[in-house]
C-alpha cells in the first residue's frame, strides 16, 4: 500500500512524523475489515452472565436477544494461562510477572463487570471480531454510566491500547481516539496506577481524575454517529426497552392491503428492517451492503437469507415493479 506522498512531503521526517505515518498507514489499510451494517445505537443494554466474560469482551443482551462484542482498541490481561503467549506478552507489555498479569486480568474483569452492572449503551457497526468462541462477535463501543469503557480501562491501568487492525469503519477520524486512549496511558503510568503501580503496590490504586463524559475531551464528542447516517435517514437509536422503539424481536405485521406497511430494500433504514421478524442486527447489515436491488425478489441472494426466512420477509416488501434499481451488489 502506498502512504500519500503529500503526508511524507508535508513534515520532516522525525520520530513524531513518523508515527503519524505508521498510524495513518495502520488506519488506512484496517479498513480492509468491512462493517456488516451502519452504525446501530442500542441503549438499555445488559451484562449476560458467562463464563468467558473478560475485561473486553462479554456477552450483552439486548433486546431479548444475546451477543457477544468486543471494545475497540484496547486489550486487557487474561484471567487464567490457557494462553501463555498471550499471557507473556501481556506481563512484558506491562513490566509484570505473569502472577501478576493474571491478577490484573481478574481485577479488569471486575472492573468491567462494575461498570456494567448498570444499563448501558452501546453503539456498534456489527464489524466482525475474532474470537475464541465459535459464535459470532463484534467490535463496539459501550457507554457505562461512568463513561467510555474502553477510556475507564486504560486511564485506570486495567488494560493496554491495542489493536489498531480493528479500525472503526466509517469513523471519519479513529486516529482522534487512538491519541486520547494512549494520552490515557501516558497519564496512568506517571499516576502509577493498576499495572503501572503493581510493583509499589498500587496495583488496586485508579485513577483520581477519571476521563470526562461531555465537553470537547469527551469519548460522545468523538463519536457522532449521525453525521454518518445517509442523506434523509438519522441516526439508528434502538431502545429495547421502550414501547415506542422498535424492539430488536418484535414485529409489527404488514396492513393487509396497505402498501404504506411495506417496505423498500433501497431505502429501508436499519430500524426498519430490524423490526421484521427473522432480521436481526448482522443481517440488516447485509441487505443494506447489497444495495442497489433491481427486485425485491433479490433479497434471496442475500447471504443469510435462505428459501424458508425469504418467505417469511418477503411480504414486509413492495413488489418488484416498484423498486427501481441497477444489479444489486452481492
Amino acid at each position: 500500500m502506498r502512504i500519500s506522498s503529500a503526508l511524507v512531503s508535508g513534515c520532516r521526517f522525525s520520530r513524531g512524523c513518523a508515527g503519524t505515518i505508521a498510524l495513518t498507514f495502520l488506519f488506512t489499510f484496517s479498513s480492509a475489515a468491512e462493517a456488516k451494517g451502519p452504525w446501530v445505537v442500542l441503549k438499555d443494554c445488559r451484562l449476560a452472565k458467562n463464563e468467558s466474560n473478560d475485561a473486553d469482551s462479554f456477552h450483552v443482551k439486548a433486546g431479548g436477544k444475546e451477543y457477544i462484542f468486543r471494545l475497540y482498541f484496547v486489550d486487557a490481561p487474561e484471567t487464567d494461562a490457557s494462553f501463555p503467549d498471550r499471557v507473556d506478552e501481556q506481563a512484558k507489555y506491562f513490566g509484570l510477572t505473569t502472577a501478576q498479569t493474571l491478577q490484573l486480568g481478574d481485577l479488569s474483569r471486575r472492573f468491567s463487570k462494575e461498570k456494567l452492572a448498570r444499563p448501558f449503551t452501546l453503539r456498534t457497526c456489527m464489524q466482525g471480531a475474532l474470537g475464541r468462541s465459535k459464535q459470532e462477535r463484534f467490535y463496539a463501543f459501550i457507554e457505562s454510566t461512568e463513561g467510555d469503557l474502553a477510556e475507564l480501562l486504560v486511564a485506570n491501568g486495567m488494560a493496554r491500547v491495542h489493536g489498531s487492525g480493528a479500525t472503526p469503519v466509517g469513523l471519519n477520524s479513529p486516529e482522534r481516539e487512538w491519541h486520547k486512549l494512549q494520552r490515557l496511558e501516558r497519564e496512568a503510568k506517571q499516576q502509577k496506577v493498576g499495572a503501572w503501580g503493581a510493583n509499589e503496590g498500587r496495583l488496586t490504586a485508579r485513577l483520581s481524575r477519571q476521563p470526562p463524559k461531555s465537553g470537547p475531551d469527551s469519548f460522545d464528542a468523538f463519536f457522532r454517529p449521525e453525521r454518518l447516517a445517509a442523506p434523509g435517514e438519522a441516526e439508528q437509536t434502538l431502545a429495547p426497552s421502550a414501547a415506542a422503539a422498535p424492539s430488536l424481536s418484535t414485529v409489527p405485521a404488514p396492513a393487509s392491503g396497505s402498501a404504506g406497511a411495506l417496505l423498500d430494500p433501497n431505502t429501508a433504514t436499519s430500524a426498519e428492517l430490524l423490526a421484521i421478524k427473522g432480521i436481526g442486527p448482522v443481517l440488516a447489515g447485509r441487505i443494506i451492503a447489497a444495495r442497489p436491488f433491481v427486485s425485491a425478489d433479490h433479497l434471496s441472494k442475500v447471504a443469510g437469507i435462505g428459501p424458508k426466512k425469504y418467505e417469511k420477509i418477503r411480504p414486509h416488501f413492495i413488489d418488484a415493479s416498484t423498486v427501481g434499481a441497477p444489479t444489486p451488489r452481492l
